[in-house]
């Protein structure tokens, strides 16, 4: 295969848990420090799978209700989704599984890749969500939990890098295994 793969992540959550922050660290290793509230950013960042170069585009959404009639059509179009929670707030925590329901609904499947991420881990004093309440959601939800923080650059990196990893392996499990997409005439 000549062509460069590309994975569309779409990064949910609710309104201030650091999608934006998080995303921003990743593409560019800049932490954004002033919370602006995000309508929609897109990203790209060139990446290597499996010792190959790829694209990953990054649709930063919004978290805010006003903008929920927009998230069917991102979930339609994403791959995988990077489903991001404040482990400084159990609201933010207890939000995501209306966002679940949703990307199940608009797939119509319920093994679409998903990275469950708890943000803000930098700041333990303030935590509201145990690490094993995430632990214990993602066995629910058979994806993978990671902690993170933006201000700290921790598990950013890898957050995307799973997410890629559960889109291959959905892929490679709906293409029969192949994991490639080339026809040979």
């Amino acid at each position: 295969c000549s062509f460069q793969k590309e994975y569309k992540v779409v990064v949910l959550g609710s309104g201030g848990v650091g999608k934006s922050a998080l995303t921003v660290k990743f593409v560019s290793g800049n932490f954004v420090e002033k919370y602006d509230p995000t309508i929609e950013d897109f990203y790209k960042k060139q990446i290597t799978v499996d010792q190959q170069p790829a694209v990953l585009e990054i649709l930063d959404t919004a978290g805010t209700e006003q903008f929920a009639s927009m998230r069917d059509l991102y979930i339609k179009n994403g791959q995988g989704f990077v489903v991001v929670f404040s482990v400084t707030s159990m609201q933010t925590f207890q939000d995501i599984q209306q966002l679940r329901d949703q990307i199940n609904r608009v797939k119509g499947q319920s093994n679409s890749p998903i990275v469950l991420v708890g943000n803000k881990a930098d700041l333990a004093d303030y935590r509201q969500v145990a690490p094993d309440m995430g632990e214990s959601l993602s066995r629910a939800w058979s994806c993978p939990y990671l902690e993170a923080s933006a201000k700290t650059g921790y598990n950013i990196e890898e957050v995307f890098r799973v997410a890629v990893g559960e889109m291959s392996a959905v892929a490679k499990a709906r293409s029969g295994g192949s994991g490639c997409c080339c026809a040979i005439l």
